[in-house]
């Protein structure tokens, strides 16, 4: 079997010049001849709104931006004018378990070694921005503290899974400060991340960075960045981040490739600039949202839909038969091996996703059935009947093998069921105080039954009160392996309980963070992390990456 590396070399990159101009796009900065960033500028068209999501992922995930890539493919090939809007990879995974983020066999987005690891330079300028508000908060108490700063809650980041510096000690040593205690987040689940992602222009970045919460003083009030005109200097790191990276597949379909953070840390959607740019230029955009549906398909409802009044045409829901093998009992194992009843049983996963789409958010949706070369056709056809019957279309995608070609059916049901009309609904309101929204999502999404709510986490709901803060929406970070707070606890569970930790404050992004379950911001490597299986030759050319 070819790698992915091997399939991306066989095919020849248009300029992307000539990729802008499909799109009508003419003012462009180039780096290099196969990506840009593209001016702040908008077209004339409204284009539908197309997601991409999924059940519960294995480990190895469900191949949401594969789909995405190859249904994009498919549209544009039923003569529709169609762009990508698709997240930025971040080093962490690259390096880690999950690996690189560019799609997978003939559905790739291109070039996928310089996407999948510097890119344009966005990751390290959004990491930049917020360890330069870091360094203004500490130089600030180091010359005298005149805000009587006392309690600092605002972390640095970095680009990769270092589980050593959750918790650190700052400030150590003579002349060198006060010492106290701090960690690290990764970039893509820190709040420079989500404000690049949300903002929809210049000054609506700077704004957003002012009001990053960074400490309280002594009387417990609020200090912001913009107290500490730190805000000006960030915008200015972040000045070419926050434009569009145009970059292309291999079959030459235009693709916006911009912010990255996690769905199950942050709130796991590509920017909002690029979304509406690519709206702007096309008659079809395809999107995606990080992880299973309960993650990053209602954070893109409740927090990215509702800032930018987006309202979706259509969402694709990707099912695996190794996923639902997986949530149906089976061995992790022998996921490869025939197993209807296990393919049955997991099922109750997906419809649960299923059953949130349809009645609580109330958009069109089909699901589509990623293929593997294990898979028989006994599992297909029981998990294609079953839906059936729900009166759901089903439809197997060979988009890995096959590129564009192998959605064919796919993209036709989409735009078929893109001609509905609907009208977003919410899983909540923003009048809901804070303590109702986690429920409501906890018990709407997950199906929880009982709520638990740790001492930290009450104090937090205490002081969101005391400070006026339940009018926004919120976040929850949690595993992304199960619909509750268990990674372990799959398929649809039912009668569980969630456990409410913390609630982090991100009030330049404009949300709260709930902190569910033993989830950490800030992951750790793999006994055995992809870091350890590449190499380089001395014709730079990288062995191992993908």
């Amino acid at each position: 079997m070819k790698t992915d590396i091997e399939i991306a070399n066989e095919v020849k990159l248009l300029h992307i010049e000539k990729i802008a101009k499909k799109l009508g796009i003419k003012k462009l900065e180039l780096y290099g001849n196969y990506k840009a960033k593209v001016k702040l500028e908008y077209g004339k068209k409204s284009g539908k709104l197309i997601l991409v999501t999924a059940m519960n992922p294995t480990q190895s995930g469900n191949g949401k931006t594969t789909v995405a890539i190859g249904l994009a493919e498919a549209i544009e090939a039923l003569g529709k004018k169609v762009c990508l809007s698709l997240r930025e990879p971040s080093l962490g995974p690259v390096f880690g378990m999950k690996g690189g983020a560019t799609g997978g066999g003939y559905s790739q987005i291109a070039p996928m070694e310089d996407i999948n690891l510097h890119f344009t330079g966005d990751m390290h300028a959004i990491t930049t921005a917020n360890n330069l508000l870091c360094s203004i908060i500490d130089n600030h108490i180091f010359q005298g503290n005149e805000l009587d700063i006392d309690k600092v809650v605002f972390n640095r980041c970095l680009d990769i899974n270092d589980r050593a510096l959750r918790e650190i000690s700052c400030c150590k040593g003579k002349n060198n400060g006060e010492e106290r205690k701090d960690g690290f987040i990764i970039t893509a689940a820190s709040e420079v991340m989500s404000i690049l992602c949300l903002s929809e222009s210049l000054e609506e970045l700077k704004e957003r960075l002012g009001n990053i919460l960074v400490a309280f003083d002594k009387k417990g009030n609020p200090i912001f960045a913009k107290d500490l005109k730190a805000n000006e200097a960030m915008a200015i790191v972040l000045k070419d981040a926050l434009k569009p990276n145009l970059v292309q597949t291999l079959g030459h379909t235009p693709a916006f490739v911009h912010g990255g953070p996690f769905a199950n840390i942050a709130h796991g959607c590509s920017s909002i600039i690029a979304t509406k740019m690519a709206m702007s230029y096309s008659d079809f955009v395809v999107t995606e949202a990080g992880f299973g549906a309960d993650l990053g398909a209602e954070k893109f409802f409740d927090v990215k839909c509702r800032k930018a009044k987006l309202n979706p045409s259509a969402v694709v829901l990707i099912a695996t038969i190794k996923a639902l093998k997986l949530h149906g009992g089976a061995d992790k194992n022998l996921l490869d091996v025939e197993n209807l009843p296990a393919v049955e049983e997991g099922m109750k996963n997906l419809f649960k996703h299923l059953e949130n789409l349809k009645n609580i958010f109330g958009v069109p949706v089909c699901v589509t059935l990623n293929t593997y070369s294990s898979d028989t056709k006994r599992e297909k056809t029981l998990l294609i009947e079953k839906l059936k019957e729900l009166g759901v279309a089903c439809i197997e995608n060979q988009v890995w093998q096959k590129g564009g070609k192998g959605a064919a059916e796919l993209a036709k049901e989409v735009v078929r069921l893109s001609n509905n009309e609907n009208e977003l609904k919410f899983a909540y309101d923003l009048s809901d105080k804070t303590k109702a929204k986690i429920e409501k999502v906890c018990k709407k999404i997950y199906g929880a039954k009982l709520i638990v709510f740790e001492e930290k986490a009450k104090e937090k709901l205490a002081q969101i009160k005391k400070l006026k803060l339940d009018n926004l929406p919120i976040v929850i970070a949690k595993t992304q392996y199960s619909l509750s707070d268990n990674p372990k606890l799959l398929n649809r569970p039912k009668d569980f309980s969630i456990c409410i930790k913390d609630i982090e404050f991100r009030l330049g992004a404009g949300f709260l963070v709930v902190v569910a379950g033993n989830i950490l911001l800030m992951p750790g490597l793999s006994k055995n992390p992809n870091a350890l299986n590449m190499s380089i030759d001395k014709d730079f050319c990288i062995k191992g990456l993908f």
